[in-house]
């Protein structure tokens, strides 16, 4: 398992970019989760992750777990960053 503090960095149309996340995560088999304010959420659902609804210069945990852990944080902590 592989866990990554990121900061966000969702600065316009927040709902959209947040969609396109769900997207980013199917590309990987791993589970991949997102935690924030005490919630917890399949990064590859996108009522969970539209539910979590993060703000620029808040900080949000990925985990990944599986074949392709290392990769799919990555991805994902590197797609709130932009």
């Amino acid at each position: 398992m592989v866990s990554r503090d990121v900061v966000v960095n969702v600065a316009n149309d927040a709902g959209r970019k947040l969609a396109m996340l769900v997207s980013v995560a199917g590309e990987y088999s791993s589970r991949i989760y997102i935690s924030y304010n005490e919630k917890k959420v399949n990064a590859k659902s996108i009522m969970g992750v539209m539910n979590l609804v993060p703000y620029n210069g808040d900080t949000i945990t990925v985990t990944a777990e599986g074949t392709d852990e290392d990769n799919a944080a990555e991805a994902i902590a590197e797609f709130f960053s932009k």
